[in-house]
């Protein structure tokens, strides 16, 4: 029986850093049993510089990189999603969007490593340490046999690595 391939949307509010970097992730790692989006709820338009940085790393493509607005993925021609996962963070009084519908949601809080001012060794440092951070709470979820999960239990189980601490420094 053939592997199912899953659609994962991740959002957050500038779709600039967390939300890219997370989309190049999860494809990449996955090998792609997983094809990864990102949008945001008042999106600046822009992929920030340390962002891209990262995800060449991952061998992503750059070209597929592009802020934009999380209602592209409401319009009835979207991707259908079996994944949305919030990565900002509320701890630092972000507005992260609500998603309506069926799919698995839970919220992956990260500190933006965009709002870092400082020289550029100190934002670089800030978007290593968010990108490992996303990486090991990828990898705890790539390795759930989700073909063998219920939706219930697939719920439970995304909601409790987003409350992890494991990976985060």
């Amino acid at each position: 029986m053939p592997e199912k391939n899953f659609n994962i949307l991740f959002l957050c509010t500038g779709n600039s850093a967390r939300s890219i970097m997370a989309e190049a992730l999860v494809t990449t790692m996955s090998k792609g049993r997983f094809k990864g989006y990102s949008a945001g709820s008042n999106p600046g338009g822009r992929v920030n510089p340390f962002a891209i940085e990262k995800v060449r790393e991952t061998g992503y493509p750059l070209e597929n990189l592009r802020s934009k607005n999380w209602d592209e993925f409401a319009w009835p021609d979207a991707p259908h999603m079996d994944f949305i996962i919030t990565v900002c963070d509320n701890a630092a009084g972000e507005a992260c969007p609500v998603w309506p519908g069926h799919p698995a949601s839970a919220h992956w809080g990260f500190e933006d490593p965009a709002a870092v001012e400082g020289a550029d060794e100190e934002k670089r440092a800030a978007f290593n340490k968010i990108f490992r951070q996303i990486m090991a709470r990828l990898s705890t979820f790539l390795a759930l046999p989700l073909e063998r999960l219920e939706k219930q239990a697939i719920q439970h189980e995304i909601k409790k690595i987003g409350e992890s601490p494991a990976g985060l420094e």
